[in-house]
């Protein structure tokens, strides 16, 4: 992986985009064992259909590890200083993860040299799922 240097970074510069496969019934089982959420809105068709939901969808952490990917993807793990995140809408079965990243801003904090990422999780179609911010620390 090569580490990008704060001095060859700008504000505006994009990370590498991320797409995944769609979301399937598989992938939200196999992510409730992984995360012990098994909330039966994700994984029980009648519990969602109860719920006013057409079906299952994803759990909004699932997409929050998405961006997480996203991130250390760029930059080693032990780099990233903040991640937070904001759920904005509801992610469906069949809806295609499209995960970006743009800086937004250069600092330094006690001579570490930090950027503020401004992050998004959308659908296919453009809508955002998650949105988020991230302070990473670079060289």
């Amino acid at each position: 992986m090569s580490i990008p240097q704060f001095r060859e970074v700008q504000v505006g510069d994009e990370l590498p985009t991320l797409t995944l496969a769609p979301i399937n019934r598989t992938t939200l089982a196999l992510y409730a064992g992984a995360s012990g959420d098994h909330n039966q809105v994700h994984i029980d068709l009648d519990f969602a259909r109860k719920s006013r939901q057409p079906d299952v969808f994803a759990h909004g952490m699932l997409s929050a590890a998405y961006l997480g990917r996203l991130l250390s993807a760029w930059v080693p793990q032990p780099r990233i200083r903040a991640l937070s995140v904001r759920f904005v809408g509801i992610t469906q079965l069949g809806h295609i993860p499209h995960l970006s990243g743009r800086i937004v801003e250069k600092f330094e904090v006690e001579d570490e040299k930090l950027v503020r990422i401004q992050l998004l999780c959308a659908n296919q179609y453009g809508e955002p799922r998650l949105t988020g911010e991230a302070v990473v620390a670079l060289a």
